[in-house]
């Protein structure tokens, strides 16, 4: 029987929401705000209980998919920051000829001149091409996660066809009016409300709805948003959208529940999967990492908590780079110094988002010190052994043998032995030499284990 953890499941996927928000370029509490937004409106329609509670947490979840589409769009427009570009796509009508034609101009390139034409032309014909095939690979992974995470199959519904419009103009399966799930219609009016609403105000976001009504959005849902005054509670709820404490007050009361230890690594294990799949160079990482730090931590003798508390830690090490663009995770030339800069943030932005959640705020400190060395040449804090948690050393060795030894689109992986050099190099000055003696131990099954890890964590190498 796994322990209850006295949390309950809506401030940790609310809390963990806000991660969803960096890799879409939104302000901290996008996820949230739509949420309240999209609540309301369902219930002024009357949607039933359980519909809202599906609701919620296909508002909360619905860019689970949208790290998966960063990496094909900056190579699409040539290399460009992803976030940026995401974050002006939210307010472009790509249906209209002159609107797209302006997206592309103004986004495609970094050159000069000719070669800059050049790059345009290019861009306008990829995306036209293979938008709609990123679009549907975004919509089809959030859906996957949603339902490996457990919630309902309206919410997993409701994420797959988030951008469909009423009508038939949107993706990914051209949906026209009453074809589109109903939580999907309330989803899609919701967060673009709030993108204009962050972007150009109350009034902004009213006359866009206007506008969009009976196009983008259901008549019924636009009026019901529009019936929204000014001195309604709503707007005031939306300034503590960002706070997953008080969002979860709006959960609805039937799917209230609290946590077992089997649901907090199925959201780690979902996260991770959301993680590596922002840059194509880190497939399988975070899962990759979790194998080695387990291993590691078996050799040790560490108890089955233990290694359970340091498996989710190494599945989240990397939740910070998902606001991290992809012009830089996956530049193939060398970095320049503000670049490296901004890399060197990502375990800051770990540790900042798995402060917020309190499930896993104890694992904080620890997922972000994954690059921390015991000379204290590491970063984000800089600091040495002596300052080091025992579970922050084993992740420093865990996630360098993972990325030496797993294949990469730039290379294949590198030869055990090569590794291993490397790593006995590095003892003592950047590898706690006793987590450097654990990975000689457990190595070898390590390389026979290439395959992905399983959907569930399991204690095997810990018995």
């Amino acid at each position: 029987m796994d322990d209850l953890i006295e949390y309950r499941r809506s401030e940790v996927v609310a809390a963990l929401s806000h991660a969803l928000d960096l890799t879409e370029g939104q302000p901290i509490g996008h996820a949230g705000r739509s949420c309240l937004v999209g609540m309301r409106v369902g219930e002024t329609i009357g949607l039933t209980s359980s519909q809202l509670g599906s609701l919620y947490y296909a508002l909360l979840l619905k860019d689970a998919g949208c790290s998966s589409s960063a990496a094909r769009l900056s190579e699409i427009f040539g290399g460009v920051d992803d976030l940026e570009l995401k974050r002006a796509a939210k307010l472009v009508d790509f249906s209209r000829t002159s609107d797209a034609v302006r997206f592309v101009t103004g986004h495609a390139g970094n050159s000069r001149g000719l070669a800059r034409s050049r790059e345009i032309v290019a861009a306008a014909l990829a995306f036209k091409r293979h938008g709609g095939e990123v679009v549907a690979a975004r919509c089809d992974r959030g859906a996957r996660i949603v339902e490996q995470l457990g919630f309902p199959g309206e919410s997993a519904g409701a994420v797959r066809s988030l951008d469909e419009r009423w009508d038939g103009k949107g993706r990914p399966d051209g949906l026209v009016g009453d074809q589109i799930p109903i939580l999907a219609r309330v989803a899609c009016l919701a967060q673009h409300v709030d993108f204009f609403l962050t972007a150009v105000g109350r009034e902004g976001a009213r006359a866009m709805v206007r506008s969009r009504r009976g196009t983008w959005f259901d008549p019924q849902l636009a009026d019901a948003f529009l019936t929204i005054g000014d001195n309604d509670r709503l707007w005031t709820s939306l300034a503590t959208a960002d706070a997953p404490d008080i969002l979860a007050v709006h959960e609805p009361g039937e799917v209230t529940g609290m946590l077992f230890d089997d649901d907090l690594d199925r959201i780690a294990l979902a996260f991770a999967d959301v993680i590596d799949a922002k840059s194509p160079f880190t497939a399988d990482h975070s899962r990759g990492v979790a194998r080695a730090a387990v291993a590691i931590g078996a050799v040790l003798g560490l108890p089955e908590a233990e290694i359970r508390t340091l498996n989710r830690a190494a599945l989240l090490h990397d939740i910070g780079k998902l606001g991290v663009s992809n012009a830089i995770l996956d530049k193939r030339g060398p970095l320049t110094d503000q670049e490296r800069l901004i890399i060197q943030e990502h375990p800051r932005f770990t540790e900042e988002i798995l402060s917020r959640v309190a499930a896993f705020a104890p694992i904080a400190v620890v997922a972000g010190a994954h690059h921390e060395r015991m000379d204290g040449n590491g970063y984000h804090r800089g600091i040495n052994g002596d300052e080091l948690p025992r579970d922050a050393r084993i992740l420093a060795v865990a996630d360098v043998f993972d990325a030496l030894h797993a294949d990469r689109p730039y290379r294949a992986g590198m030869p055990l032995e090569r590794i291993m050099g490397i790593m006995h190099a590095d003892s003592g000055t950047a590898f706690d030499p006793q987590m450097v003696a654990a990975l000689v131990e457990c190595v070898d099954e390590l390389v026979e284990d290439r395959t992905p890890a399983p959907r569930e964590f399991a204690l095997e190498a810990a018995s």
